[in-house]
């Protein structure tokens, strides 16, 4: 009957689709599946006695091993994104799951492994990538997904073009795939940070100026605007331009010419312009100080940028984004973020957007000693601190999920299908997460 029950055993064992192998008190293997053969390349005879560093070799089994954490706290770990070095010295990313394992009388006899082989999920990544980006812009919310679709026409249209969003949105990038998709991707991309130049500057920088024009003037100099010419000029911060500049500018957009300062001659360009900017401005116009005839010149075609906090959707495909940029430029091989650090990501509001998150995650490579960034990887300022939300020793992750999903209720004024859309969550699982963990309908 014994030997049943263990030839009934192995067959179970065998038919589930991740690797499986448990180990004793001393950390030596007593069962390896069918499948824990096929991703580590190691035969199940060879596996049984051995220590399971030895089998695994990961790399996090000499200095964070998830199974010695398990039998410290007797508690889960589920879904950790591990390497493990299979028998052909290869290198392969999974996710890593354990428990303990009890006898008939609660004592502590063993534990349990579960690790599924990531290559073809991170192969699904990059294909999602290609999916939902559009250039170096990379998205799946609806409100993106809808600039995404019009950006060729209006890259091919050579129409000038405004785009509005909070400072760390993507407005440049955004100008740079126009550019990039226009009839002048050819030429030159020229791009002005308008609210870093001063006032006194500004205009010979965009139109240039002839030797002697003002002290110091020594030589002839070419503007951006010359520099642009056959390709693109971006200009960025426009609503911190002067009024006399924005004169200028216009004249530039109607009839398609300039002089440089200190010139009677009339320079002629062909290049498009995309302005951009962080404040709205048509209350600049209705504040008197932004030109109105300037801006129905320049919002032609007008692209609106929704900030972090409405697409927060996008923070985990942003995070593995980034994180593989980094260690291909860091020649690292972080394998992704632990739940919680995801977790904190989620509950911060994202004042500065997209560039925050990417010197976050870059903050985290800094401080990262292994394969998997983790909270306290993050900018101390990620870290919720108040309300109870939780710190490195706080709530569980079934807790913090409750209250994300509250938080995003709140939002959201209780609209569970916007709501949904935030989580990037489907509305029925949003109906069964809200029964699961017991959120109020009030919420």
């Amino acid at each position: 009957m014994t030997q049943s029950i263990e030839q009934n055993y192995q067959i179970i064992l065998d038919s589930i689709a991740d690797g499986v192998f448990t180990v004793d008190l001393n950390w030596r293997i007593t069962s390896f599946n069918r499948a824990a053969e096929k991703i580590t390349g190691i035969p199940r005879s060879e596996a049984i006695g051995r220590r399971c560093s030895e089998v695994l070799r990961a790399n996090v089994c000499e200095t964070d091993c998830i199974l010695r954490e398990t039998f410290d706290t007797e508690e889960a770990v589920v879904n950790v994104p591990v390497y493990i070095t299979r028998a052909d010295k290869r290198r392969l990313p999974v996710n890593v799951s354990t428990n303990i394992l009890k006898d008939s009388k609660g004592d502590l006899i063993g534990g349990v492994e579960t690790f599924r082989d990531l290559s073809a999920l991170n192969n699904l990544k990059r294909e999602l990538f290609k999916q939902h980006s559009f250039e170096d812009i990379i998205s799946k919310n609806p409100k993106m997904l809808k600039l995404f679709s019009i950006l060729p026409q209006i890259a091919e249209s050579g129409s000038t073009v405004l785009i509005q969003g909070a400072s760390g949105t993507g407005k440049e990038l955004f100008a740079r795939a126009i550019h990039n998709h226009s009839p002048k991707r050819n030429g030159p991309f020229i791009a002005v940070n308008c609210g870093a130049l001063p006032e006194t500057l500004c205009e010979s920088e965009l139109f240039g100026y002839k030797a002697g024009a003002f002290t110091d003037a020594k030589k002839d100099k070419l503007g951006r605007f010359a520099l642009a010419q056959n390709g693109t000029i971006f200009l960025d911060e426009i609503c911190d331009i002067s009024k006399s500049v924005q004169g200028r500018l216009l004249r530039v957009l109607e009839e398609k010419v300039y002089e440089p300062l200190g010139s009677t001659k009339t320079m002629v360009t062909n290049a498009r312009v995309i302005a951009a900017s962080n404040r709205n401005l048509e209350d600049l116009v209705q504040e008197g100080k932004f030109r109105e005839d300037l801006y129905f010149r320049i919002n032609v075609i007008k692209l609106t940028l929704p900030p972090l906090l409405e697409r927060k959707e996008d923070i985990p495909l942003l995070v593995d984004y980034f994180v593989h940029c980094y260690n291909e430029l860091r020649g690292r091989s972080i394998v992704g973020m632990s739940q919680r650090a995801m977790a904190a990501l989620m509950l911060y509001d994202w004042p500065g957007n997209v560039r925050e998150l990417e010197n976050a995650i870059e903050h985290a490579f800094v401080l990262c000693n292994g394969d998997v960034l983790h909270l306290e990887n993050l900018p101390e300022h990620l870290v919720p601190k108040t309300n109870g939300i939780f710190t490195a020793e706080g709530l569980t992750l079934k807790e913090i999920e409750k209250h994300a999903i509250e938080q995003a209720l709140q939002r959201n004024k209780g609209r569970r299908l916007a709501t949904a859309r935030e989580l990037g969550i489907d509305k029925n699982t949003l109906r069964r997460k809200i029964m699961r963990l017991g959120i109020s309908p009030s919420t």
